[in-house]
């Protein structure tokens, strides 16, 4: 019953430091960097386009405007 107390220390303590750190370090894509929003085919309105994704579809962001 003793070792099950110091195995949720152990987990607690490796938990702890991992709450700070995103799961996804970093986003490498453009598209949503630039705020946008990956759509199949073209960007329809309220949205316009500013680029290409990485997988081929359109990059649209919202306008100003709404």
């Amino acid at each position: 019953m003793r070792i099950l107390y110091q195995l949720l220390v152990v987990l607690f303590i490796m938990f702890q430091g991992a709450t700070g750190q995103p799961f996804i370090p970093g986003s490498s894509d453009p598209c949503i960097a630039q705020n946008g929003r990956c759509f199949p085919g073209i960007c329809r309105r309220p949205y316009y386009w500013i680029g290409t994704c990485h997988n081929g579809f359109s990059c649209c962001r919202k306008g100003w405007y709404n």
